[in-house]
């Protein structure tokens, strides 16, 4: 009666801080709930989540299918059968994944460092990630990486926790987030291994000899193969209904067939380990982690502890510095957009082996470290660097957002029956008002961007294609932009990112002889509207 009374406590109380987290989670992004959908969001996610809310369908239609696994779309879908389909129940359900990560977070630090010194480091740990900037951005938007950080985070304790079963419920449901997720099987097989050999009698690594070995069961072992399984399933599925194994036949070109040049894996390779150890001042916590693990020796042992806990503490880093490893080299073979937010997976673990190893420093040192860390962390929200990048990556999606609905709501009153040249994801914020930007659909005539060839297709004479020209800033392009500083980087950004500047707007006025008449501006980016000459 009293496991079970012990059992009840715990999950109350898991439930409470659960509970509290998700309330603090609402209030920090209170401002951005009402927000219509951003970028890759209006683009696929929506759309995709929308074909299972109305017709149960877990391969969209209404978009180009890329073979990601159903979960998240299935999730926020009965979300929105629940409360209504809108922007703010989808980003209060977002939201609800953001603290269950920090939770998880949570209890994953508590199992590795036990005892009262651990709490701080816990704590710490889930502050530093729920203040980082691409946290912080992502934990509205509904994109598949934060539910991947969820259940990644809670592979990882049920690992740590010597259940395979319960890891291989987590794994399962990371995978059908997204299907990138299976590295955590190889991660977790080579963890398992390797504990077994330190289980083993009389081999150096055996730290309890008076513990008897107990070799895994083939259960256990099985459990392994379970996310596996479900991902072979989804795989079947989906050549059945498509033809594909993954994605569509565009898609593996931009994410695989392109991405296969050994110069471009090294150049992404150098993009990933810069976005893990230096972007968004992260280099300052991974500066005190150094110092933290330059300690000497005997101050390591004294806050780790020796024994069971150092075995403890090692399995974490085999697992945390694994998973990492696999993210980070498989992100630099495939995948045509170098989006941070797909090391999103990782960043949990990682924080907390940062802070466990600051935490190996003086305590005034480590807490001031971890204090300037976390202000850092803050003014990245509205700090953006000095070169081109995602602007989902902190609060500039936001600036986007706002500036598009503005530009909307101007179109909707003042040029509802006109023909609209813009480009993605702008053609489709004015077409589709699932979206949140418009009420009815405008007429658009969609590009494929700004650049010299996507102009090149329209006649500067012909008043036949278009009556408005809608340009926005697709990119952060700062007046100190180091791609302009820098001709070198530059010229390896054309050649193996695809990267092509907009063309000025003063080209593009004199050739089209156009008009402005709206102009928005926020932050950096803007908006403006021109109308062509009679």
């Amino acid at each position: 009666m009293r496991f079970h009374r012990d059992q009840l406590f715990f999950l109350l109380a898991g439930m409470a801080g659960l509970a509290g987290v998700f309330a603090a989670v609402l209030l920090g992004h209170a401002p951005f709930l009402r927000l219509p959908y951003f970028w890759d969001e209006a683009g696929y996610y929506i759309p995709a989540a929308l074909d299972f809310y109305r017709h149960g369908l877990l391969i969209p239609q209404s978009t180009l299918p890329t073979g990601h696994t159903p979960l998240v779309p299935v999730y926020l879908a009965l979300a929105w059968r629940a409360f209504g389909f809108s922007p703010r129940v989808t980003r209060v359900a977002m939201s609800l994944v953001a603290a269950a990560t920090l939770v998880s977070l949570y209890a994953l630090a508590r199992r590795v460092f036990p005892g009262a010194p651990g709490r701080e480091v816990a704590l710490w740990s889930c502050l530093l990630l729920a203040l980082s900037p691409l946290f912080f951005a992502q934990s509205t938007l509904a994109h598949l990486d934060l539910a991947v950080a969820l259940f990644t985070t809670l592979a990882a304790l049920a690992l740590l926790r010597g259940s395979l079963a319960m890891f291989a419920v987590a794994a399962t449901l990371a995978i059908l987030s997204k299907e990138t997720a299976v590295v955590l099987l190889p991660v977790a097989a080579l963890l398992v291994w390797r504990r077994t050999r330190a289980r083993l009698p009389g081999t150096p690594s055996d730290d309890r000899p008076d513990r008897p070995f107990k070799p895994y069961r083939l259960g256990e072992w099985l459990a392994l193969a379970c996310p596996a399984l479900a991902l072979a399933a989804w795989a079947l599925y989906y050549h059945h209904s498509t033809g594909y194994w993954t994605g569509n036949a565009e898609y593996l070109r931009y994410n695989l067939y392109s991405t296969l040049s050994p110069v471009r894996m090294i150049l992404s390779l150098a993009r990933r380990l810069y976005e893990v150890f230096i972007s968004g001042f992260h280099g300052l916590l991974v500066a005190g982690a150094v110092w933290g693990a330059w300690q000497p020796q005997k101050r390591k042992m004294r806050n780790r502890g020796n024994g069971e806990k150092a075995t403890l503490f090692g399995d974490f880093a085999f697992v945390t510095i694994g998973l990492m490893a696999a993210y980070v080299l498989m992100l630099s073979v495939v995948g045509g957009a170098i989006l941070p937010r797909y090391l999103l997976p990782i960043f949990p673990l990682f924080y907390l082996l940062a802070v466990a190893l600051v935490w190996l420093l003086p305590r005034p040192k480590a807490r001031l470290i971890l204090l300037a860390a976390a202000a850092c962390f803050v003014s990245a929200w509205f700090i953006n660097p000095p070169y081109p990048f995602p602007f989902e990556d902190n609060l500039a999606y936001a600036d986007f957002v706002q500036l598009h609905r503005q530009a909307a709501q101007f179109l909707e009153n003042d040029g509802s029956r006109l023909r609209i040249a813009t480009a993605w994801p702008a053609s489709d914020e004015l077409t589709v008002p699932d979206l949140g930007y418009v009420a009815k659909p405008l007429q658009v005539e969609p590009m494929n961007g700004f650049t010299s060839d996507d102009f090149a297709r329209l006649q500067p004479d012909s008043h036949d294609s278009f009556d408005l020209l809608y340009l926005y800033s697709r990119e952060w392009n700062p007046p100190n932009n180091w791609l302009r500083r820098f001709p070198r980087l530059l010229c390896l950004q054309e050649r193996y990112f695809a990267y092509a500047p907009q063309l000025p707007d003063s080209l593009l006025v004199d050739r089209f002889r156009l008009n402005l008449i709206a102009h928005f501006e926020r932050r950096g980016q803007w908006v403006r509207i021109y109308a062509r000459s009679p």
